[in-house]
This record gives C-alpha cells, sequence and structure tokens, in this order.
C-alpha cells in the first residue's frame, strides 16, 4: 500500500493531513521561518538553511528572503538561478528549475490540484472537512526569466531561453526561445 507522500508525489489524491506530510510541513516551515530571519551578511548560515531546507540547490543560488514553500525537498534549483523576494512555491510535487534562472519577485509556483466540483472537492471524514487533492510537476528550463507577479499552475514545462512577462498566468507549456505574457500567457515571439 502507498504512503500518502507516495500518493501525492504520484499525482494521486492524497490526504495532505497525513501525519508524515505534516512533519515534513512543519520541519519546512522551522527551516523558513529561520532563513527569513537569518542575516542577509550570513551567507555561510542562509547556504546550509536552503541545503537543509531544499532537495537540489547547485552552485551560485541566491534566493532573496522572505521565501516560502509546503515542503522544500521536492525542489531542485540550477546552478546560477536568482530567486528575488516573496517567492512562493508550493512543492506537492517536483519544481525543477534550471540553471541561470531569473525568478522575479512574487512569483508563485503551484503544484496541487483540486477538483474543480465542490461535491467532488469536499468531504468528511472523522468529523472534520477535507479536501481532495492531487499534484502534477512544475519544469522549468535553463535560462529563464520569469517576470514578476506571474504564476505557474501545475503540471507546465517551460522550456529553455524562455522569457515570461510580468503578471503572467501560465497554465500550458511555453516552448523554447519564445517571449510569452498574459493571462492565460501565450508566445506572443520567438527569440
Amino acid at each position: 500500500m502507498k504512503s500518502e507522500r507516495e500518493k501525492m508525489l504520484s499525482g494521486e489524491s492524497y490526504d495532505s493531513r497525513d501525519s508524515e506530510l505534516l512533519e515534513m510541513y512543519h520541519r519546512a516551515r522551522a527551516l523558513n521561518l529561520a532563513f527569513n530571519s537569518c542575516d542577509t551578511r550570513d551567507s555561510a548560515s542562509r547556504d546550509q538553511l536552503l541545503r537543509s531546507l531544499l532537495g537540489k540547490i547547485d552552485p551560485g543560488v541566491w534566493i532573496e528572503s522572505p521565501f516560502y514553500c509546503d515542503y522544500g525537498v521536492n525542489i531542485e534549483i540550477g546552478e546560477n538561478t536568482f530567486v528575488n523576494t516573496n517567492c512562493m512555491f508550493l512543492d506537492d510535487n517536483l519544481i525543477r528549475i534550471g540553471k541561470n534562472g531569473l525568478i522575479a519577485p512574487y512569483v508563485q509556483i503551484y503544484t496541487a490540484v483540486h477538483p474543480l466540483k465542490a461535491s467532488d472537492r469536499i468531504f468528511q471524514e472523522s468529523g472534520s472537512t477535507r479536501y481532495r487533492t492531487s499534484t502534477k510537476p512544475v519544469m522549468i528550463g535553463d535560462n529563464v526569466w520569469i517576470g514578476g507577479n506571474s504564476v505557474i499552475l501545475p503540471g507546465v514545462t517551460i522550456g529553455n531561453n524562455v522569457t515570461i512577462g510580468a503578471g503572467s498566468v501560465v497554465t500550458k507549456d511555453i516552448p523554447d526561445n519564445t517571449l510569452a505574457l498574459g493571462n492565460p500567457c501565450r508566445v506572443v515571439k520567438e527569440l
């Protein structure tokens, strides 16, 4: 029988209030709090906290605080990528960001999915209200710039050498070497 964590990572419906997942969540929150409170001059402590929090972090990665994530362990960031302030990565599944990325302030990356129909989404279990959740990974290629206040939705793949305009809501895959923007985000030109 699969654990709730295994179900979560395979995209099956899972219980986000499972004790193992809650422990991972609380661990990530403690590391987030420590990182977000760390003196910006203390690069050794900041790097150590990020290495403890994230699944994979290559050399030269810089993340501005505050930074927020659900679990951290499902986030992989390639070398020399810069993540600006107030980004939120809800990593209920894998979030992989390639090398040389620029992630502007307030970018949100989501991997969790809920059924659209309320009666499919909300249920009662042991006297408490629960919500059905499943997940899809998000993959972002190398040399990608994501403009401020953009939202990347579950299951999206963004190719290499892509620029996403500020304020975009990325609902579908974006091919290599393109400029894409808008809500919903769409390719407006090849680069």
